[in-house]
């Protein structure tokens, strides 16, 4: 099958690949997000779906809107069977969705009809689900309610963050979508409806939403640091300042205040309306990722301080 391929963010490549090295279909352009700042000097910079293309010599599609009108006469020319889609970050109008034979097929990482929306691992994880995983079905108006192609599941390990959970899906899933486009060409694989029950929303999880409520249940903090890790990225205030804090470890029996901080020469620990948590790794603002030890030593903890 002709294909153009829609994605953004890293999380797409193992789907480009997989699909450019199919001796079955043939990727004739992708189509992304604009080029955006990002990194350390927020210099701006090609999508990561844009720079595997390029580095294939495939043509690069970045519309301001999928809807421009110059965008979608392209799309007409090429003439694709199907638009497979990964993490593209972009609404697709009726007028995108009505050109490719086969139509657009998204590769979405939930077990639908659960998780629709923009943070699916995310959500999954925040709400302490066990199984998580991605499917494919084709893309309607209607927010991730299209009809099923396929499923694949992968279990929520204890320490996952949306880091570790995504990045094996998003190789799991390549072989999911493949196949899907395979069962497609081949007129063997029709799509179900979604079940009417079951329906849960993942919206965008902001930064202020990442913000570390210590009053909450250790089982909470836990599981809200490592939905928003790597990204937003969970933090607090300590001394007026943000400081961000990746995964931690609750430990049974350990009791402090809300926030209230304990450093030892062996660990810190940070008060949850329940059992205190162990820190992993800070980042306070401005500076570099370093261990909680590392961070304790350098602010010199005084009497009863605390996290805000």
């Amino acid at each position: 099958m002709r294909l153009v391929f829609a994605g953004t963010p890293e999380t797409a490549l193992p789907s480009l690949r997989t699909l450019i090295d199919s001796p079955r279909h043939d990727v004739v352009a992708v189509v992304t997000r604009p080029d955006a700042q990002s990194g350390r000097g927020r210099k701006v910079r090609p999508s990561p779906v844009a720079e595997l293309a390029e580095e294939a010599g495939i043509e690069v599609l970045r519309p301001q809107k999928a809807g421009d009108p110059e965008f979608l006469d392209r799309l007409r020319s090429l003439e694709p069977d199907c638009c497979p889609v990964v993490a593209y970050g972009a609404l697709l109008p009726q007028s995108a969705l009505d050109i490719p034979k086969h139509g657009w097929v998204n590769l979405h990482f939930s077990i639908l009809p659960a998780w629709r929306g923009a943070a699916p691992v995310q959500h999954a994880i925040l709400h302490g689900d066990e199984i998580g995983g991605a499917t494919t079905f084709q893309i309607v108006k209607e927010l991730d309610a299209g009809p099923v192609y396929g499923v694949v599941t992968e279990k929520i390990r204890p320490t996952d963050t949306t880091g570790d959970l995504l990045e094996r899906l998003a190789v799991s899933g390549a072989g999911l979508l493949a196949a899907t486009l395979d069962g497609i060409e081949d007129g063997t694989l029709e799509p179900r409806p979604q079940p009417a029950d079951g329906v849960t929303i993942a919206p965008k999880i902001t930064v202020a939403d990442a913000r570390i409520d210590w009053t909450k249940p250790a089982m909470h903090v836990d599981r809200l640091i490592r939905a928003c890790t790597p990204n937003p990225g969970a933090w607090t205030e300590f001394r007026g300042a943000r400081i961000k804090i990746g995964p931690v470890r609750p430990v049974p029996g350990e009791r402090l205040a809300p926030g209230e901080l304990a450093a030892t020469k062996a660990r810190v620990l940070v008060g949850t309306a329940t059992d205190a948590v162990e820190l992993g790794e800070v980042q306070p603002q401005g500076k570099r990722l370093m261990t909680a030890g590392e961070w304790a030593r350098g602010v010199r903890l005084e009497g009863k301080e605390t996290f805000q």
